[in-house]
């Protein structure tokens, strides 16, 4: 059945990948003029980059894992996406960027790379899509070098179980918050980036995650917690109703910033443990 779901999510993927290449969401045409995508959260809490090897998980077509590069960088991306990692290397190659990409599942990755870094990286948007967070956190571990850095920035568990925000302006919890054996089913208009694009892939499946799994899977993986921050803010817009602010984050309409969207965290491997 997990292959049905793969199937799904792969063919939305692959589809939502030719549609943002051309979207103002991402702005390639900034990008390739020298645009960074990295936000302000990630730049400033992950910090210094310079000589560092970064491993970038489920890196979509490329562009903060290129943005980390121009950072001084050493990097790698990872997507399931064929389409996405075909237009992340060709972006590599027209702009110069020295960087590595690698089309595999978070699930096999251990047996199509190879080798650890100083940082592994992701962010917006990625855990959602996954059903197995025991697996991932072990990826995670598996990747980072002794004293090496994992950090995330991510959508609220929390803003994932509130109801449609465009039916229902009152901010209503209706669920799923906790993990379940199965995921949603989710029926797809358009994209994130373009909310009127015509898709064929309209079906996918999503899973939610609690914190108390995201953070429990990452101990149980031998990482330990650094820190964890939560913010009134998106980085996608949950419904049309959000508002788009001048610094490029979403927030609820009448200038609302009591509901958390998004958080943080960081955590470390030990420095004295052995491979």
């Amino acid at each position: 059945m997990l292959d049905e779901f793969l199937k799904a999510n792969l063919g939305l993927w692959n589809e939502w990948t030719e549609i943002h290449e051309t979207s103002a969401f991402y702005d390639l045409e900034g990008f390739r003029a020298g645009h960074s995508s990295l936000r302000p959260i990630e730049r400033d809490e992950l910090g210094e980059v310079t000589g560092k090897r970064l491993l970038h998980l489920q890196c979509h077509f490329g562009l903060d894992t290129l943005s980390w590069a121009r950072l001084g960088a050493t990097v790698t991306g990872v997507d399931f996406s064929s389409k996405a990692i075909e237009l992340a290397r060709s972006l590599a190659a027209e702009l110069d960027l020295p960087a590595t990409f690698v089309q595999s599942t978070i699930e096999e990755l251990d047996g199509n790379l190879s080798g650890d870094f100083d940082i592994v990286f992701t962010s917006y948007g990625a855990i959602e899509w996954l059903a197995d967070l025991d697996r991932w956190a072990s990826t995670i571990a598996h990747f980072l070098a002794p004293g090496g850095t994992f950090y995330m920035v991510e959508l609220h568990p929390l803003a994932h179980a509130l109801d449609d925000l465009d039916a229902h302006p009152e901010l209503r919890v209706v669920g799923p918050y906790f993990p379940a054996s199965r995921p949603r089913r989710l029926r797809i208009h358009g994209s994130y980036a373009d909310p009127d694009a015509h898709i064929e892939n309209d079906v996918a499946y999503g899973w939610s995650h609690s914190f108390a799994e995201i953070l429990n899977s990452l101990i149980g993986a031998g990482l330990r917690l650094e820190y964890l921050h939560e913010f009134p803010c998106s980085a996608v817009p949950f419904s049309r109703s959000m508002k788009r602010a001048a610094d490029g984050w979403y927030f609820l309409p009448g200038g609302r910033r009591d509901v958390p969207f998004l958080f943080s965290l960081k955590a470390t491997r030990p420095a004295h443990e052995e491979r």
